[in-house]
């Protein structure tokens, strides 16, 4: 005997349409703005792998060990996977269950308890094939169910692509953080050294009667001063170097960590392109729209529930000495029982309802927050991309301006034109501007970087799969 059961029915989730982005279709302008013109040469920041756009193969093996030692992304990766799990286990309650159920007895009958009147062994087998509570969905409450798991998990999936687009940048900007440093520091030893030198020759001339004791505690502040920032400098070396190992997770080969900034590679120039469609693109807004989705999926189940509960149990059984025959066609009894779960008495189901539709809402002010702040951070990236350049252009012309005015200041003070003063001030201010000069190099590669990663570059999209057709799909009823 066969028996063949299709569970068929509607789907009541309301139909999903993607909402409009509550931002400007176009980025800002003005004059913070005036170099973020689309420029021909300029790349798609989606479409740029991170090894394209991190040119320097120091960073490249650095972002790798990341990308497979990091703990936060690993833990992300095991959260998809947990995610993934429970999909396939919602998933699996569209289908029947099936338990075989089998016992055996061996039992001996002495000659005087025998039909036969000899010593006999009696065996005897019995199996049931059952079908365990099957609901027939013919209300879409468990595809519903079904749904709202695979766009929970598919969001969990867009929560790992942005860690790892964090992890990149990250390590990005920790291992420019480093360069910046020690760059940093090898200023402070040299500027102790000249310090130093200005001091020893401030003391012969003390020596000789020729300075005042007051210009030769002046050059020892300045000595103690350049003292105090080397040592400040290695500290933050030091720092930056336990930062990028937490990155990494394990610790960084000194062969791969950078001697100075100006040795990192220039970063590759990207487009910001059409806001809506380069925000619709990055991870966590499409996180926010996979758990919209999945709240218009719970819609459904919560529609559901106000219609009957049908359940199936269907069971085969036999008892015979040989269990082949119970595979054998005609062979065996079946049992059906269904259940019917009427609702009609049940309080919770609309309040339920209007609580799934209030998710919804409040799913979707997220998804339309997470669009917003996606929108600034690319708005700001691109402010300080547009106003880094003038800004270092002036500090390197302040540098130059800096450096006369030191040398002009130790020609008049060995001369005797002028006091030792003014060459104090003279070098103090050249010390403040080649710091800044450092620091504003450094701003223009992490505001690129940030850009980068504000317009989703720094994950490579995986290929469609049939599973992403989702509660998308849904209509309504």
């Amino acid at each position: 005997m066969g028996v063949a059961i299709i569970s068929v029915g509607c789907n009541l989730s309301p139909k999903y349409s993607r909402p409009s982005p509550p931002v400007p279709a176009e980025w800002p302008k003005g004059e913070a703005y005036e170099e973020t013109s689309q420029e021909t040469s300029a790349s798609d920041a989606p479409a740029l792998k991170w090894q394209e756009f991190f040119a320097d193969e120091k960073l490249q093996k650095l972002i790798e060990t990341a990308l497979k030692n990091n703990r936060d992304l690993r833990l992300a990766a095991l959260n998809v996977e947990r995610a993934q799990a429970q999909y396939g286990i919602q998933r699996g309650e569209l289908f029947p269950a099936f338990r075989l159920v089998g016992a055996g007895s061996k039992q001996s009958l002495p000659a005087d308890l025998s039909n036969s009147g000899r010593r006999t062994t009696v065996e005897q087998y019995s199996a049931n094939l059952a079908v365990l509570s099957w609901e027939l969905d013919f209300f879409g409450r468990i595809r519903s169910l079904s749904d709202r798991a695979l766009e929970e998990y598919l969001a969990t999936e867009q929560a790992r692509r942005s860690a790892q687009i964090l992890l990149v940048s990250g390590v990005a900007n920790a291992y420019l953080a480093l360069a910046a440093d020690r760059e940093h520091l090898r200023l402070a030893e040299t500027t102790l050294e000249t310090q130093q030198a200005a001091y020893d020759l401030v003391k012969r001339r003390h020596d000789l009667g020729l300075a005042t004791e007051l210009d030769l505690y002046r050059a020892q502040t300045q000595v103690d001063a350049a003292q105090v920032e080397l040592a400040r400098f290695r500290q933050l070396v030091a720092l930056d170097e336990n930062a990028l190992n937490l990155l990494l997770g394990s610790p960084s080969p000194s062969e791969l960590l950078p001697s100075e900034l100006g040795n990192a590679t220039v970063l590759k120039e990207i487009s910001p392109g059409v806001s809506s469609e380069a925000l619709l693109r990055r991870p966590d807004v499409l996180q926010a729209e996979n758990l919209l989705k999945a709240t218009h999926a719970n819609i459904g189940a919560a529609r559901a529930n106000f219609f009957p509960r049908i359940s199936l149990t269907a069971a085969a059984g036999t008892a015979s000495d040989d269990l082949s025959g119970l595979f054998k066609s005609g062979s065996g009894t079946w049992s059906f029982a269904p259940q019917i779960l009427m609702p009609v008495f049940d309080a919770r189901l609309r309040p339920g309802l209007k609580g799934a539709h209030v998710q919804r809402e409040i799913a979707l002010t997220q998804y339309e927050k997470a669009i917003q702040n996606a929108f600034r951070e690319v708005a700001d990236a691109l402010a300080l991309r547009g106003t880094v350049n003038q800004q270092l252009s002036a500090q390197e012309s302040l540098v130059k301006a800096v450096s006369e005015t030191h040398r002009l200041s130790n020609s008049r003070y060995d001369k005797g034109v002028d006091s030792y003063l003014s060459v104090l001030d003279a070098q103090r201010s050249l010390y403040a501007a080649q710091q800044g000069l450092i620091t504003l190099r450094l701003a223009k590669l992490a505001h690129h970087i940030r850009l980068y990663a504000a317009l989703g570059g720094g994950w490579e999209a995986p290929d469609a799969s049939p599973t992403t057709a989702s509660a998308s799909s849904t209509t309504e009823p």
